[in-house]
């Protein structure tokens, strides 16, 4: 006799499907003092010396830090290597600012393709999904964020124009004067801006973060950031602030799960940088400063 009721009539709801294996495997923990972190610390010194030193020689460990990490386990070398092949496109150009209308977009299209190169390599290749850019659909920013975004403002306002003045790095940016070029130098700012979280944030450090102890993939993050910053500008006592800048961006991007509410973070900072450029290049544009 067979049984009509509910539960003969209520189909169970189907099993979602188990989740792909990337190619050469799942990621498994490592040890900061290990094989696997000496492979990733490779790649950071690799950094330094590409974009901090401007030699060559770099991709002597860029190369060497993907062999370690395949040496150590095959997830850490695929990720690895694609950390590093961001990198070796970043490096095919310089990253000094320049805004002439060649390097522009020379500059706008090597950075979009250290992010989407990698990325599609990582997503359609390697059949791997740990570089997201995530969003809090539904879920409004705190009090707590919102603090946050005006003490980015106020710190930057007091902080940035001294570093900027004081050290001569505003001479790294050129003067701009016409609105073309002032158009060209904001966008620029921000837009690098932009590509800093999706490159270093939703990129390296997530790669890294597969991984390696949290600090540990924010420290090392941080140096390839830095390395970058270097070269583009900031230079004299400038990793003294963008050092803890980057360190801070991780944990903000870790704690609030939100790219967009990390991009603003930055863009807040840059509208900052961008303010104390002009300015001191003509002073008596913005006289909106106390230094």
């Amino acid at each position: 006799m067979h049984d009509d009721g509910p539960s003969a009539k209520t189909p169970r709801p189907a099993a979602e499907p188990p989740r792909s294996t990337p190619r050469l495997g799942h990621a498994t923990p490592l040890s900061t003092l290990s094989l696997g972190g000496l492979g990733a610390a490779l790649i950071a010194i690799a950094a330094v010396l590409i974009f901090g030193f401007l030699t060559p020689w770099g991709y002597l460990p860029l190369v060497a830090g993907v062999a370690v990490g395949f040496a150590a386990s095959r997830p850490l070398g695929r990720d690895l290597g694609l950390i590093a092949l961001g990198l070796g496109i970043v490096s095919t150009i310089s990253v000094e600012a320049d805004i002439e209308w060649p390097n522009f977009f020379l500059m706008g299209a090597v950075l979009t393709a250290a992010v989407v190169v990698p990325y599609i390599v990582h997503r359609r290749l390697l059949r791997d999904d740990a570089i997201r850019y995530p969003r809090r659909r539904g879920e409004p920013w705190s009090k707590l964020e919102w603090g946050w975004l005006a003490f980015v403002l106020l710190a930057g306002w007091f902080i940035l124009p001294r570093y900027f003045i004081h050290s001569g790095t505003y001479q790294n940016w050129p003067a701009v004067e016409s609105p073309s070029e002032i158009g060209r130098l904001f966008v620029g700012v921000n837009a690098v801006g932009i590509w800093d979280e999706l490159f270093f944030i939703c990129m390296i450090f997530t790669l890294l973060a597969r991984h390696f102890p949290f600090w540990t993939a924010n420290v090392l993050t941080s140096i390839i950031f830095v390395s970058f910053l270097w070269e583009l500008g900031y230079r004299s006592w400038g990793p003294l602030l963008t050092i803890p800048f980057a360190l801070v961006q991780a944990v903000i991007f870790t704690k609030s799960r939100s790219l967009p509410y990390t991009i603003t973070v930055h863009l807040l900072f840059d509208f900052i940088v961008f303010c104390s450029i002009v300015h001191a290049h003509h002073p008596e544009w913005l006289p909106i400063f106390w230094y």
